[in-house]
């Protein structure tokens, strides 16, 4: 389900690069049924309003301790006139979020780089994962591994991710609705338990380290109902080989309007989960004293299995992964490490610092 947030930080760069009048083009629409085929949706679906590569993990650092990590890459289509023969108008809006989750700094560290796809600066491929801008870097080389580099201005990755399981399909067959109308949906698919290789540079020193990551892919059209505030996701790599992607999207009464998951068990069997099967359940707040915000940072996901109810608690490595973006006319939001009994992954927790307005 990633963006959910990214959406939101798209739409900032969009305001920045579009035209304030323009005509809307016509986006394709999300429909079940259509085959997800690799590596082309690797690549880019430039037709589509918003997509993004988002991978989360964390990694060993040399003293032991696990750092939290996020590198993402958005592209999106603005609604002006594709007819407009300019070639400054900007057809495609490239955007990439970084952020380190570092309990030695007790607070998450962050960057983020924008730009119109082009003039040799931005560049998001079709056909396979290929996208530079400025100097971040993504791509999945011919032996499957992705590779990434993001220069941000308190910290370098470098970081190679080799998948280890096949391809994660969410929803129908990659089509994951959002609402209650077929439309508020997207195509979504992850990639689970990556083996992951490289380093960081922090404070001025490189570190060699290992780890675990998840990514998440998604493109769509119209992706929120309009009363959604909000969303808690989770995406969890289990010690046995399991992996469990939850979210759920929020009103304005804080009640959920949809959920949805996917469970691919040890075995590597898999099971969708609708509406009804996933409730997210709040068990300690944590209240910014940037935003006032109080965020559910220890919660639980209910899952309903055949086999019964199983309950995957969310504990925080550390409570203040809160981004403010105040600043710079971002959103604010919740995006940080947390552990399970048995395993270790991501919770993103958008619209508790006021509605997105997506």
């Amino acid at each position: 389900m990633k963006t959910r947030l990214a959406l939101a930080l798209l739409m900032v760069a969009i305001g920045w690069a579009a035209p304030a009048v323009s005509p809307q083009p016509a986006y394709p629409v999300v429909t079940p049924g259509a085959e997800l085929h690799f590596p082309r949706d690797h690549g880019a679906h430039p037709d589509y309003r918003t997509e993004w590569w988002y991978f989360t993990g964390w990694l060993d650092a040399p003293d032991g301790r696990p750092i939290g990590f996020q590198i993402t890459f958005f592209r999106s289509r603005p609604g002006i006139d594709s007819a407009n023969p300019s070639a400054f108008a900007p057809r495609q809006i490239i955007f990439a979020h970084a952020a380190l989750s570092d309990p030695a700094r007790g607070k998450l560290i962050h960057d983020q780089r924008v730009a119109r796809q082009g003039f040799g600066i931005a560049e998001a491929h079709e056909g396979d994962t290929r996208i530079a801008l400025l100097d971040w870097h993504l791509e999945r080389r011919v032996d499957g591994v992705f590779h990434a580099t993001a220069c941000a201005r308190d910290f370098r990755l470098d970081l190679a991710f080799t998948p280890t399981q096949p391809v994660m399909l969410n929803g129908e067959g990659g089509y994951s609705r959002k609402g209650p109308r077929p439309e508020q949906a997207s195509y979504y698919y992850s990639v689970p338990q990556l083996a992951v290789v490289g380093s960081v540079i922090r404070n001025g020193k490189r570190e060699a380290m290992t780890g675990r990551a998840w990514l998440d892919r998604e493109w769509s059209s119209s992706y929120l109902p309009p009363d959604a505030v909000g969303w808690d996701w989770t995406g969890i790599n289990f010690d046995d080989g399991a992996a469990l992607m939850a979210f759920q999207v929020r009103g304005h009464d804080g009640r959920a309007i949809h959920a949805g998951g996917t469970l691919r068990r040890a075995d590597g069997t898999q099971l969708v989960l609708a509406s009804e099967d996933v409730r997210f359940v709040p068990r300690r707040r944590w209240h910014s004293p940037q935003t006032g915000a109080a965020y559910p940072v220890e919660a639980e996901f209910e899952i309903r299995l055949p086999e019964g109810t199983r309950r995957v608690s969310l504990t925080p490595l550390f409570d203040a992964q809160e981004l403010d973006g105040r600043a710079t006319g971002m959103p604010s939001y919740w995006e940080g490490l947390v552990s399970t009994p048995g395993g270790r992954g991501y919770l993103e927790l958008t619209g508790y610092a006021g509605s997105l307005g997506l």
